[in-house]
């Protein structure tokens, strides 16, 4: 696939696969497949590390965890997997997984396969001839997804026992402070007046859904004819059971708009501020028409999805600090997190 070939690159150093041991376990499962081994990687990642692993004709995607990382709960391929593999039938923008590998001898953590998805993934440039109306058009598609995603029925296909919905959005918060505390390196005095805030303010949780929990454009395939048409879903592994608002805030955290403050246009991950585009009071006007749900707590949402994000960045950055990566990506990210720090506290204020 053409798409594909074209989105990785020669693995980065420190992030090798044993190809030696991948090579047999892959034969042992793939017997038709006669030609060489070839394996590159997708580098935009920053958690699981996803590569292209191509067996003769056979182009597959792997999904392992970071090299380094402690988070056990954070990097569960086992439970990827399952998601993936029940998700798929009714859901087939999910990607649709292939085999599983808890032997770590293979490669040093456990592992899955599935087939790849190719399409356009956006980045921060949008493509040539992306239109206003292709941008309208596009985030339509992308939240009115999400409600579809938030609208299956998670116990008919068998992952009730994904999450515990009673409590979530308590225990998230008290999760993610500690995963703070756990990953600090600088001090910003931003984050003590969060913890307070978010504990004071807990909202009454809303339903129970299936969530993503990163739920954005770069985890979005498009179709190359289309690109307002959504192909594929990626990188599924904090998906759970909880409040499905908690996931809208999320993809709004990511949401950049041309009014925004310049520290956070800095760091926008894709063109959601492209003429065109819905803003994120009306994508979350769109999403609340077409479940019903109630979104007048959604700046709760916001605020603690920017200091979730807060929290994400600086557990990576733990990893380049402590020496556990070499990717040099990471050198910059407390910049990052203290702007997400400051994002929070300014939604919290206009609360």
């Amino acid at each position: 696939m053409v798409e594909l070939q074209n989105q990785v690159r020669d693995v980065r150093p420190g992030e090798e696969l044993d190809v030696s041991r991948l090579e047999p376990f892959l034969r042992g499962h793939f017997p038709a497949e006669t030609g060489r081994l070839r394996v590159k990687q997708f580098p935009s990642g920053h958690s699981n590390l996803t590569y292209l692993v191509t067996l003769g004709a056979r182009e597959m995607v792997l999904r392992r965890p970071p090299f380094g990382s402690k988070v056990k709960t954070a990097h569960d391929m086992g439970r990827e997997f399952r998601v993936l593999s029940r998700l798929h039938d009714v859901y087939p923008l999910a990607p649709k997984v292939l085999l599983y590998c808890d032997d770590e001898a293979v490669l040093g953590a456990a592992f899955y396969v599935m087939e790849p998805i190719g399409g356009v993934i956006l980045r921060r440039t949008p493509p040539d001839g992306f239109s206003a109306d292709h941008a309208k058009r596009l985030s339509e598609s992308f939240i009115d997804n999400l409600a579809r995603l938030h609208s299956l029925d998670y116990a008919a296909i068998g992952l009730a026992d994904l999450g515990k919905p009673q409590g979530y959005l308590e225990r998230q918060v008290r999760g993610w402070i500690e995963r703070y505390h756990a990953s600090k390196t600088h001090e910003f005095p931003e984050a003590a007046r969060m913890f307070e805030w978010m504990q004071q303010h807990l909202p009454l949780a809303s339903d129970a859904a299936l969530i993503h929990n990163d739920y954005k454009y770069d985890n979005v395939t498009l179709d190359p004819n289309d690109i307002t048409r959504i192909i594929g879903v990626l990188d599924w592994e904090m998906c759970t059971i909880g409040d499905p608002l908690s996931d809208l805030g999320t993809t709004l955290a990511y949401w950049i708009e041309p009014g925004d403050p310049e520290e956070l246009k800095a760091i926008r991950w894709a063109p959601t501020d492209c003429p065109g585009t819905l803003t994120r009071a009306e994508l979350a006007e769109r999403y609340a028409r077409h479940t019903g749900r109630d979104i007048s707590n959604i700046n709760f949402y916001l605020a603690f999805a920017y200091f979730k994000i807060a929290v994400i960045v600086q557990q990576i950055y733990y990893r380049y600090h402590q020496g556990l990566t070499k990717d040099d990506r990471f050198a910059s990210m407390p910049g990052v997190v203290e702007a997400l720090l400051r994002c929070s506290l300014r939604t919290i204020d206009a609360a």
